[in-house]
Parts: C-alpha cells; structure tokens; sequence
C-alpha cells in the first residue's frame, strides 16, 4: 500500500541514503592543518593579484586597448603595484565617523570570505609531509551551511560601513546592498536544496563523491541557471553592483573609505567570488574530478592526488571568466527591476523547482506508489503523475505570465492612431511622427468656453 510523504519526511529519508564516505582527517595532526591552512591563505592571494590583472587585460581586449603593459612581463606587477600604492596612501577617516565601527568593517568582510573556503575540497587525498591527508581544511555534515551562515556574516561588514561613515550616500549604498545581498541569498539556498537532495548530504566531500558518475550540472540543470545568477547578485558584480551605481550613490558604502581599508573592501570583494566560484565548481561540477573523458585514461590515474588541484583551479577559471565577460558586455541594471526578479520570480521558481525535485527522488527510491513498465524500464506511477501535474501547472503559469507581460505592455504604450484631429480637445496639438492631420469639422461647437466654433478658434 503507497503512502504519501511529507516534504521533510522526504528530505530526511533521502539524507540518510548517501553511500559515499566523508573526508578522512584521522591521519591529519594539527600542524598538518596550520600548513593547510597557509597554503589555501597564499593560493587566495595569489589568484587574487591574478584575476585583478586577468580582468583588466580581458576588458581592455574587449575594448579594443591593451590593459595594463608596464610594470613586469605583460603587466603581471600592475596589481601588486596597486596595492603597495594603497598601503602608502594617506589613511582620511570622516569627522562624523564612529572611528571603530568603520575599521572594523572592512575586517569584517575581508575575513569571513577566507573562512568559507576552509571546507572545499581543493582535491582528492594527497601526501604531504609523510602524512595522506585530503586537501581540504575540514568537512562537517553541514558544511555548505557554514558557507551560507558566513556569508550571512559578511553582510554585517557592508552594513556596518555605510552606517558608520556618518554620510547619506554610504549609509544608503549599505541599505541596499544589504536587501541584495539578503534577497539573493535566500534563492542561492534554495537552489543548493536540490543537489542536496541527489547527493544525499550537505558534507562538501560526500557531494563531490556522489558525482563520480554525473556531474550535478545535467539534473540540477535549473539550480544551476539560478546558482549563476545569485551568485553575481550576491558578489555585487556588474551588472548587479547596485551597491555602488556610482550615477546614484558616489560609491555606495564605501564611498568614504580609502588606503587600505578600502583595499580590505576590494580584497573581499575578489576573495568572494572565488569562494562562490569555487562552491559553484564543488556542487555542481564535480569539484576537483576530471573531466569525464580524462577521468578514463589510465584507469583514472589524473584524477587522483594533486592532479584534482588542476582540474578545480581550471573550473573555478572558468566562473571567473564568466565573471569578467558580464562586466565588459552588460549594462547595470535597475534597482527596482532587479529586487522584482528576485523576489517575485527567482524565489517562487526555485521552491517549486525543489518540490518537483524533492517527489521525483522519492519516486525513484520507492517511497511514492508503485511502478509501470515503459519499454521494459519501470517508472513510479506517483512521481510519473506528479511530474505531468507540475508540469502542466507551469506551462499554465508561464502561459498566463505571458498574457499579463502583454497587457503590461500594452498598456505601458497605447495604439497611436494614424489620423488626428488637431483641434479635438478644443486647442492645438501637433501631430506625433507619422501621422497624418485629419481636416477638422466646421460645423461642431466649440469645446471650450468663450469660442464659438472650431473654425473661431482655428481663425
């Protein structure tokens, strides 16, 4: 006899199903994890130096100049150079400041990006110093919700500067990089509900195990469209980088801020769109596996070791050319526009996402009804029934979106007719382009008080 579910239920059941080990930490000594540490601190910093160039080289190919060319081979020193002139650069804090609030925020949000990275797996168990060890600080069974709750905490950050700056344009510019960022994140977490849900766990190491045979990208194809979007809202890059519209807030909460506490804020800034990078290529790329056409060679020899640091640092590569190619190409969007989609359609769109996800993983573990034979394979009636529902109630939706887009349209811009009567109000109006002057009629009178006849007023 089939029983129906509840949506915790099922989430519950489907948690205690996952078949693929944690992180082995038991031959990891704590000076191993301080080493660890260090090299994930450096590796950080140096593809942040790295994209910052990376960046502008891209943009100015895009715009049909060099970038920057002087200091060392190709302009590699230009950032480093960069950041020596912010470390000499006179330190101006405002008179009505609150003097400690306003250091200790770009501290907030340059720290806690470091902190999310310490539980993704950078690759497989590799041998360091006598010792086999995965490459990864450490693993926890939620280990994605430490990431989400951090970046929770580095909101504070952006908040805490434009308050405590004692200016207008700071202290809007935190208001509403603090709705974005808030708004967004909601989404983002949703979107990261259906892959727990094929993984079968939220430990970063498990998830990257339950993707041996196929990436998360192909059934978690709509995650990963709204994953893309949320986390360049969440970064507060063009073209979301309404925090900062500089034609409407200066430069947003950090307006007021310079030296290097406004580098602390460009630091954080790069630092986090690695750490959403690098969840990104962990959740739904495989984290550190190969490719699946290298993966076969040789018995899947390059996908073992520190072989996996190349394959993740290519994927993560690849986000942040993504990253690069929406700044040079897009324009910044409206604040309004972009706080509707959010809420209004990103939100909605990935909680009935996550229902379908959640009925059709129970179809397949055979906790929703029986089964039916379809050209010799067997499918859950329940889930085959739910799946047709769902999907008739969103071509319904889309169709009735569709409708009411329309009329917004239409509406928004009325029919022009082609002919007008110049004098149909009782006063002169000139034509709009393209149209054509009706010749007005002598004998109707006159529409406004103290003319006689459209041709008195005409004469």
């Amino acid at each position: 006899m089939s029983t129906m579910l509840a949506l915790p239920e099922v989430v519950s059941l489907v948690a205690e199903t996952t078949d693929n080990p944690r992180a082995d930490f038991s031959d990891t000594p704590l000076w191993l994890s301080l080493v660890k540490a260090l090299l994930i601190f450096v590796y950080l910093l140096l593809s942040t130096l790295l994209v910052i160039w990376f960046e502008r080289r891209v943009i100015g190919r895009m715009q049909q100049r060099p970038g920057p060319n002087r200091n060392g081979p190709f302009g590699l020193l230009q950032t480093l150079a960069d950041g020596m002139k912010s470390m000499l650069k006179e330190d101006v804090r405002p008179k009505a400041a609150d003097a400690f609030v306003f250091t200790l925020a770009p501290l907030i949000t340059a720290t806690m990006c470091f902190v999310s990275f310490s539980i993704i797996p950078l690759a497989g168990d590799v041998w360091m110093f006598g010792h086999r060890t995965p490459f990864q600080l450490t693993d926890t069974s939620v280990a994605v919700l430490l990431v989400l709750a951090v970046a929770g905490v580095g909101i504070y950050g952006v908040v805490l500067a434009g308050w405590s700056s004692g200016s207008t344009y700071p202290l809007m510019g935190g208001l509403r990089a603090t709705a974005q960022m808030i708004s967004y994140e909601i989404a983002m977490g949703l979107s990261l509900v259906a892959v727990f849900l094929y993984a079968g766990s939220m430990s970063t190491s498990q998830i990257v195990g339950a993707q041996q045979d196929l990436w998360f990208i192909i059934p978690a194809f709509f995650s990963f469209f709204v994953y893309l979007i949320t986390m360049v809202g969440e970064t507060n890059r063009l073209p979301f980088d309404l925090a900062e519209g500089e034609g409407e807030l200066t430069g947003g909460f950090h307006t007021e801020y310079g030296s290097m506490r406004f580098a602390m804020f460009f630091l954080g800034e790069y630092i986090n769109m690695f750490t959403v990078a690098a969840l990104a290529t962990t959740m739904f790329l495989g984290g550190p596996a190969a490719p699946p056409g290298v993966a076969a060679i040789n018995d899947g020899m390059f996908n073992e070791g520190w072989w996996g640091l190349l394959w993740f640092t290519a994927k993560l590569w690849m986000f942040m050319f993504v990253f690069v190619w929406l700044r040079g190409s897009l324009p910044r969007v409206r604040y309004d526009q972009f706080m509707r989609f959010g809420w209004k359609f990103l939100i909605p769109a990935t909680l009935a996402w996550v229902v379908l996800v959640a009925f059709f993983r129970a179809g397949q573990n055979g906790w929703l009804g029986g089964s039916v034979d379809v050209a010799g394979r067997r499918f859950p009636v329940t889930s085959l029934f739910l799946v047709g529902v769902i999907a008739v109630l969103a071509l319904v939706g889309g169709w009735l979106w569709d409708r009411r887009a329309e009329a917004q349209e239409a509406a928004a811009h009325p029919t022009v007719p082609d002919e007008v009567d110049p004098y149909a109000g009782g006063y002169p109006v000139p034509p709009l382009p393209g149209q054509r002057l009706r010749e007005p009629s002598l004998d109707v009178p006159a529409l406004t008080p103290g003319s006689e006849t459209k041709e008195a007023v005409r004469g």
